[in-house]
């Protein structure tokens, strides 16, 4: 008997830890990795589709997915021994994940994902471009003239990790900054950043950036009349912030600019629509710089000696109590 509650004891890693598709892993972690299961296997492909998910994980206790990997209901429970899965990519909310959170707490199943790692990259490119269209650097100048960013009227939709550091940024370059909101920022309002519901902040707004959880959908065709024409949007959404048809419809009004770091914040536009010069879409993720690769990292494995942590003081307290 004794024998058996040690081995119990000695039960601190996953048997099999399965990364499902390609994850944003430095290479010390994936190293480290090793010593928290008796065994780890990384796919370098995302799978062909749910069936072939499945198969990959469906004995696996611990499994890693990205932000493009779907893991819902169906292909839940086709992996009766899992216990973890660690997202290597943004949790903002359970409803906007790629993991079905709250079917997997039924099934006792652990989920972890990592906050905080790419936003001051996403500032930087921010101001990065927005400093050269008001220099004129590559863009027409508005009447002619550089523009500092002293006096813009900046509107903020969503102020969380990634707006908080736009505006932050541009509040230091003397923008005249407001933001919307589910509540209002007590923070915010000290420091002279203001809230303005939704249909105000536009129309006041000279440009609007939206930094919202991922499949959150703000923008529609009576928003994009109160902000206007002759305006400048930026999306640093994962995904699409707007209604497709709206935002088509105000890209191709005249002296409007739409600008993004990664494609997947277009969302379904038409090539033509992605093609013109008023469209400005860097193709990257500009918050994954080497600094947020090593930061992901280093989180998603504190979330994985946390959850062994506990999961190990839940047996030994169970070996207590029997003894």
């Amino acid at each position: 008997m004794y024998r058996k509650i040690r081995e119990v004891i000695r039960m601190d890693k996953f048997k099999k830890l399965v990364a499902a598709a390609p994850v944003n892993l430095v290479g010390w972690a994936r190293e480290e990795l090793k010593e928290y299961a008796d065994e780890v296997i990384f796919y370098p492909d995302p799978p062909k589709d749910g069936e072939d998910l499945a198969g990959r994980i469906k004995d696996a206790d611990g499994v890693l997915v990205g932000f493009a990997t779907q893991m819902g209901e169906e292909i839940l429970r086709q992996a009766p021994k899992l216990k973890y899965v660690g997202m290597i990519c943004s949790l903002y909310s359970e409803e906007s994940a790629n993991v079905d959170i709250a079917f997997a707490r039924t099934r006792g199943i652990t989920v972890k994902g990592v906050r905080n790692y790419g936003d001051k990259g996403v500032a930087e490119y921010a101001v990065y471009q927005l400093i050269r269209i008001l220099h004129g650097y590559g863009f027409p100048l508005k009447d002619g003239k550089m523009r500092e960013i002293t006096g813009l009227k900046v509107g903020m939709v969503g102020i969380g990790d990634s707006g908080g550091l736009i505006a932050d940024a541009l509040h230091f370059f003397g923008a005249e900054v407001s933001y919307f909101a589910r509540s209002v920022k007590p923070e915010r309002e000290q420091q002279g950043i203001h809230y303005k519901p939704l249909p105000k902040l536009l129309c006041d707004s000279e440009v609007v950036f939206t930094c919202l959880n991922k499949n959150t959908i703000l923008l529609h065709e009576e928003e994009f009349q109160a902000f206007g024409n002759g305006k400048i949007m930026f999306n640093t959404s994962i995904g699409p912030a707007a209604d497709m048809e709206a935002l088509e419809n105000w890209i191709r009004q005249p002296g409007n600019l739409f600008c993004c770091d990664m494609t997947e914040a277009l969302g379904d536009m038409s090539g033509e629509v992605r093609s013109r010069e008023n469209v400005i879409c860097m193709g990257a993720s500009s918050g994954m710089t080497a600094q947020a690769y090593e930061l992901l990292s280093r989180k998603s494995l504190d979330h994985i000696r946390e959850y062994l942590g506990a999961e190990q003081a839940k047996r030994e307290g169970c070996v207590k109590h029997i003894l």
